[in-house]
């Protein structure tokens, strides 16, 4: 199905045809349709973990009573999604493992994609993998046509900035991404549990310099790691059946102590693994780049 022109110019081939010349030029809409078409190669979707996030939902609710200036923030953000991306206006959120910066970079990623917006979603050390796998023999691009892929897309999403080992190399492919995006202006949502000084001497002063060009001030998100809080489960009041606190009333009525031992609950964890992999059967590999079939495979 052909895309409808944007701009009611064109059929949506991105060509208008001149029926007295009979030719054809480019149409208005051409320069996005091309920018989209490269940045679909490192497009991302939203994690399985992360994809009916809403501000209605938890963990959304405990973050807001724990964090109330952040999520307010993020609501102003997301309601002028458009407006921000199209300024190349960022955010990046910092503070303790757990409090839920990559719950609200989520969110925010979530909708720009509801707003038909490119969006290129990777933790820092997978990103990096791939920038390295561009050497690799049966790779489809070059490491500057990745790059090049990763600035095209309308909000790029980086999360847990500070988990990578640094070296030079990284320092000066980082510094590349983000200052190649802050001359474009392309915004960037970003996450890091590293205070200023412990970024800066991690990824260098001039990315940090960037980063706040982009993104202004970080938005810091403390308090207890939820992570740890949601395996801890509290006694249950007496009942009258005069079942211990938080057994269940097997364990009483069979008086056997191994039933406390072996009695399985419900976890919930809301901040683990936020960037696992899919195993959904859909033709972009979250986190990869695309690669060519070795010669001589079928």
């Amino acid at each position: 199905m052909t895309a409808v022109c944007p701009d009611r110019r064109c059929d949506g081939s991105g060509f208008v045809l001149d029926e007295t010349r009979r030719i054809a030029r480019p149409c208005s809409c051409r320069p996005a349709r091309l920018a989209r078409r490269k940045a679909a190669a490192v497009a991302g979707r939203i994690p399985r973990r992360y994809r009916e996030v809403s501000f209605d939902r938890e963990p959304l609710p405990s973050i807001e009573r724990s964090n109330p200036p952040v999520v307010r923030a993020v609501r102003r953000y997301v309601n002028s999604i458009g407006e921000r991306l199209d300024e190349g206006r960022g955010v990046w959120f910092r503070g303790d493992v757990g409090t839920g910066k990559t719950t609200l970079a989520m969110l925010i990623s979530k909708a720009a994609i509801q707003a038909d917006r490119t969006v290129a979603i990777y933790s820092l050390p997978r990103l990096l993998a791939m920038l390295r796998e561009t050497y690799d023999d049966d790779s489809e691009l070059s490491l500057n046509g990745l790059i090049d892929r990763l600035c095209a897309v309308e909000l790029l999403h980086i999360d847990d900035v500070g988990a990578e080992q640094s070296s030079p190399w990284v320092l000066e492919q980082l510094y590349t991404i983000v200052n190649t995006r802050y001359e474009e202006d392309r915004a960037i949502v970003l996450t890091t549990n590293l205070d200023d000084t412990a970024l800066r001497a991690q990824i260098g002063d001039r990315t940090v310099s960037r980063l706040y060009e982009i993104c202004g001030d970080p938005l810091a998100l403390y308090g207890e790691d939820r992570r740890m809080e949601a395996d801890i489960r509290m006694p249950e009041a007496s009942s009258r059946s005069g079942v211990e606190p938080g057994w269940p009333a097997s364990a009483a009525k069979a008086g056997d102590d191994d039933a406390r031992s072996t009695e399985v609950r419900p976890r919930w964890e809301p901040f683990a693994d936020p960037l696992a992999d899919d195993d959904d059967d859909e033709p972009l590999v979250y986190g990869r780049a695309p690669r060519r079939p070795k010669r001589g495979t079928a």
